[in-house]
């Protein structure tokens, strides 16, 4: 199968804009959460006791953000191994009640190219719509080549004509090394921008890609335990 450059992601949420919007109204009634703060009769925070108080409060906030950024998700089941919904080079642990499907496009499909990106072909699809969220976890496969993870995630990320602001890192998905990469994509469908982050690592069979998307910000930050599921618990297949 030939690569496209410059088309797959751009393409990819407008292909499946009307079941995503869909999804949204139905579940924009449980998103929201309840207001905090004086209005409505709320009591205002009371004043810090001493000096120290608003340090302390500091610290405790950022404690909290780095553990929702760390938080990881209840495990629903693994993926990847024989027998699961999406046979791979690697296997991961599930997110409870997120719901994977393979991919499978023939080569002459016109809907071949949406499936591609940079030098990888998406196989599997995890929805989060079961789970409550509205977004995907997708995972892309690769021909064996010498690129290193941060390569693939490059071509990957550029090969979206609506994605900037990529900040790379090293890290591990499970015991192998990885790179990962935060990006902000423009969402025609909201039009606004949105995160949107992934992680790859080189196996014998080629370059995997994990890949969070969300409807907006919100819903790729709710779904980011997943996320760091798939990634801690990835061993090779």
């Amino acid at each position: 199968m030939t690569m496209t450059r410059g088309t797959g992601r751009g393409r990819v949420p407008a292909a499946l804009a009307a079941v995503t919007a869909a999804a949204a109204m139905t579940l924009a009634g449980c998103s929201s959460s309840a207001g905090t703060g004086t209005e409505g009769g709320g009591s205002a925070p009371a004043p810090a006791v001493s000096g120290s108080a608003p340090a302390k409060a500091a610290e405790r906030a950022g404690a909290d953000k780095a553990g929702t950024e760390a938080a990881v998700a209840a495990k629903g089941g693994r993926l990847g191994g024989a027998g699961s919904a999406c046979e791979l080079p690697v296997t991961f642990d599930l997110a409870a009640r997120w719901k994977p499907k393979a991919i499978e496009l023939e080569p002459d499909s016109v809907l071949a190219d949406l499936a591609e990106q940079g030098t990888v072909k998406m196989v599997c699809e995890i929805d989060a719509k079961p789970a409550g969220n509205i977004g995907f976890l997708r995972v892309w496969r690769g021909e064996a080549s010498e690129d290193d993870p941060q390569a693939v995630l490059k071509a990957f990320v550029e090969d979206d004509p609506n994605a900037s602001e990529a900040a790379y890192t090293q890290v591990k998905a499970g015991a192998l090394a990885a790179a990962e990469v935060g990006y902000t994509v423009h969402s025609e469908l909201m039009d606004e921008s949105k995160q949107e982050r992934a992680f790859a690592v080189i196996t014998p069979d080629g370059p995997v890609v994990v890949h969070l998307g969300g409807l907006d910000s919100d819903e790729h930050t709710a779904m980011l335990p997943a996320f760091e599921l798939a990634k801690r618990s990835l061993k090779l297949g």
